[in-house]
């Protein structure tokens, strides 16, 4: 049985959802494991899954309503013990500067750039791999 890696991906917007399952396909890389998607719609049913455990790795959708990915993932950072890294969806460049303050390790702008996409994923889904052996 192949290793899997789970990915929370939060965003209002089935849309954009299906960008990011799109753009990462069975796995971003060959190096990495095959992707296993928990898609929540809520900040209550992010945090809930957060709370179950096994998330590697979070994909927030900063322009979500009625709270965005930077937001929540600020939140996430402050109140989740070892929380897992996110990759932050942004609505343009110049939302960089939130990106850091909400503590996001990747972002990317939207519409998602299947390549960029699949390259800050696979960074991020590396860096668990190694803090976890």
């Amino acid at each position: 049985m192949q290793p899997t890696a789970t990915v929370l991906v939060y965003s209002d917007d089935s849309n954009t959802r299906e960008q990011v399952r799109l753009a990462t396909g069975r796995r971003p890389a060959p190096d990495v494991p095959v992707v296993e998607f928990v898609e929540c719609a809520t900040p209550a049913a992010v945090l809930t899954e957060l709370d179950k455990g096994g998330i590697d790795v979070c994909v927030l959708d900063g322009e979500a309503v009625p709270m965005g990915g930077m937001g929540l993932c600020k939140q996430i950072k402050d109140e989740v013990f070892e929380a897992p890294p996110v990759l932050l969806l942004m609505g343009r460049p110049q939302d960089a500067w939130l990106a850091t303050w909400s503590r996001a390790e990747a972002a990317v702008t939207l519409p998602v750039e299947p390549v960029e996409f699949a390259q800050a994923l696979a960074s991020l889904l590396r860096t668990k791999r190694l803090q976890s052996a």
